[in-house]
């Protein structure tokens, strides 16, 4: 492969002086859950992280995804940093029992950036823990226990969330799936409705109306979809897939609800939220990862009548909210705002899917191109004609692009698509430079 060089940056790393890569792995094994896993073949250590790029010892790359669609307006923004940095020499840590203007001041933020009546915010710790409260609440405000999620999707690591998922790989066999049915992916790509159907929206919502038909008491409490599957693959839904959908489970006497861990604030460039996108307004919204750029934050966002059920019981987040990740999670909206990291996720993202699909034309192992604003997939298979999904062609580019500077992200139910979801505030430069290097890396595949 040839070399591409890096988009210039006034940053310089710090001189590393920490333990190697080889004792650091070495204490990994010894003591941390073997289950966690490493992305490459060869790991990387990343020691320092400064807006859209990371340090690994000397050697910088471009985070093409986010930190896991984590880090949304930059690692370590100095706006972030100061926010947090105030507030950690003031007071670190105090729980709801008791006032602390941080909260509130956030959740006011917040709920401004939503439509209609989603202006009730609940804080936790993580995006498992947020779609946990959401069909605890669904299930609680409609006196109903049935749940619809959909094929292809993934909604948290816990037992509940597992149950709402629908890929074997993240679900360990525990009954946590019970009450809980799945629909038919609106998977335009792979599913029996295309691109080239106008009608393929009306059709994939149909099936949700079947599973409430024949597989529930034809009473559900809630119906829980990502705007945008993310690590099913990026996967964008069909317009008007989810407007038919709201309508069919909330005639079952269901509520809705929207996870927006990975497509939320600006992300999709046309709207801040991806439920947007598809014309509707939930009746819960669960947020996550961008919403702290890294820090240990989520969110449920809901009505002022869905929230009042949560007063029947003593229920509480020892450390959702707490003053520290308020201030964080202010300043990130600040930053959204100030620095119009929607308008660039707009404006980079058209560029970035044209020139993905000319390396399309180009790459025959490229099947599907797709996306909304810096939420991007690039789908491999081994032949058009039979879609049979690349795996190891996705993981070869995956590789290469790593030489070359880039780290990018997998999903699909194969791991045969990359995801490219890098912080919000990247520039056309970079972009340019993750083009090149995907030209270069996809072709360095057998082609």
């Amino acid at each position: 492969m040839n070399p591409i060089p890096l988009p210039t940056t006034s940053h310089t790393p710090a001189a590393y002086t920490g333990p190697s890569l080889e004792q650091v792995l070495a204490q990994r094994k010894q003591f941390l859950n073997p289950g966690l896993f490493l992305y490459y073949k060869q790991p990387i250590m990343i020691v320092e992280g400064k807006m859209q790029w990371w340090d690994s010892t000397g050697k910088r790359y471009l985070d093409g995804l986010g930190g896991i669609v984590t880090v949304s307006v930059g690692h370590c923004h100095p706006h972030v940093v100061a926010a947090a940095n105030r507030q950690n020499q003031l007071l670190q840590h105090s729980t709801t029992i008791y006032l602390n203007p941080n909260i509130g001041e956030f959740a006011e933020k917040l709920a401004s950036k939503f439509p209609g009546d989603l202006k009730v915010c609940y804080f936790v710790n993580s995006g498992s823990e947020a779609n946990d409260l959401a069909l605890l609440m669904a299930r609680l405000y409609t006196g109903n226990y049935d749940v619809i999620a959909l094929r292809n999707a993934y909604h948290g690591g816990n037992a509940s969330g597992m149950g709402v998922t629908a890929h074997s790989g993240w679900k360990f066999n525990v009954p946590h799936s019970f009450g809980v049915h799945h629909a038919v992916s609106p998977y335009p790509y792979r599913g029996n409705f295309g691109y080239d159907d106008p009608d393929a929206g009306r059709k994939y919502a149909d099936d949700v109306k079947q599973v409430i038909d024949y597989t529930t008491s034809g009473k559900v409490a809630g119906f829980i979809a990502e705007s945008i599957q993310g690590v099913g693959g990026f996967v964008e839904f069909p317009q008007g897939y989810l407007k038919q959908v709201y309508a069919h489970v909330r005639a079952a006497g269901g509520v809705c609800i929207a996870d927006e861990v990975q497509t939320g604030f600006g992300r999709t460039g046309t709207h801040y939220w991806g439920f947007e996108t598809q014309g509707v307004i939930p009746d819960i919204v669960t947020m996550a990862k961008g919403i702290g750029n890294g820090a240990p934050l989520a969110a449920v966002v809901t009505t002022p009548e869905i929230a009042a059920v949560m007063t029947q019981k003593t229920h509480f987040n020892t450390f959702g909210g707490n003053p520290v990740v308020s201030a964080i999670g202010k300043a990130v909206l600040e930053v959204i705002d100030n620095e119009k990291t929607q308008q660039n996720c707009l404006e980079l993202g058209r560029h970035l899917l044209a020139g993905l699909n000319k390396l399309k034309e180009k790459h025959k192992i490229i099947g599907d191109v797709r996306g909304k604003g810096l939420m991007l997939g690039i789908e491999f298979v081994k032949d058009r004609a039979t879609k049979t999904p690349g795996r190891e062609e996705c993981a070869a580019a995956v590789e290469n692009a790593r030489e070359l500077g880039l780290l990018l992200g997998k999903g699909g139910l194969w791991g045969h698509t990359i995801r490219f979801a890098p912080p919000m505030n990247i520039t056309k430069a970079d972009a340019d430079f993750a083009l090149a290097v995907l030209d270069e890396a996809i072709g360095a595949v057998r082609d």
